[in-house]
C-alpha cells in the first residue's frame, strides 16, 4: 500500500480498529453560530493621532488587528489619553467610561 503513489493510510488510522479520536468522550457544546470578535484594549488606541476617528479600517492600517472577523470589540485594560472618536461593534463599560473621561466620544456600529 504505501509502495504506490499517494498509497498509505489517512493520519489518525489504525489499521481497521475504532481510532482514538472516536473513543474519547466529547465534552460541552460549540456554537457555530456564535459571532467572533476581534478584541482590542483601550491602552492600544494611543497610537492614534488626538481627534482621530478610529473605526475597524483604521485598526487594520496601524496594524492593531490583522482582520476584523465578526466586528470589533473595544476592552477597558490601560489607560488612554487622547481624545478620540471611537466606533466599532462593542465595548465593555470600562472602556466606555474611559474614552469618554479622556474626551472622545463612543459610538456603536
Amino acid at each position: 500500500q504505501n509502495a504506490r503513489t499517494g498509497g498509505g493510510v489517512r493520519p489518525g488510522f489504525e489499521g481497521g480498529q475504532m481510532p482514538l479520536y472516536r473513543r474519547l468522550p466529547k465534552r460541552g457544546f460549540k456554537n457555530v453560530f456564535a459571532d467572533k470578535y476581534a478584541v482590542v484594549n483601550v491602552e492600544q488606541l494611543n497610537r492614534f493621532e488626538d481627534k482621530a476617528v478610529v473605526d475597524p479600517a483604521a485598526l487594520v492600517e496601524a496594524g492593531i488587528l490583522k482582520n476584523v472577523l465578526d466586528g470589533v470589540r473595544i476592552l477597558g485594560n490601560g489607560e488612554l489619553t487622547k481624545a478620540l472618536d471611537v466606533r466599532a461593534q462593542g465595548f465593555t463599560k470600562s472602556a466606555q467610561q474611559k474614552i469618554e473621561a479622556a474626551g472622545g466620544k463612543v459610538e456603536v456600529i
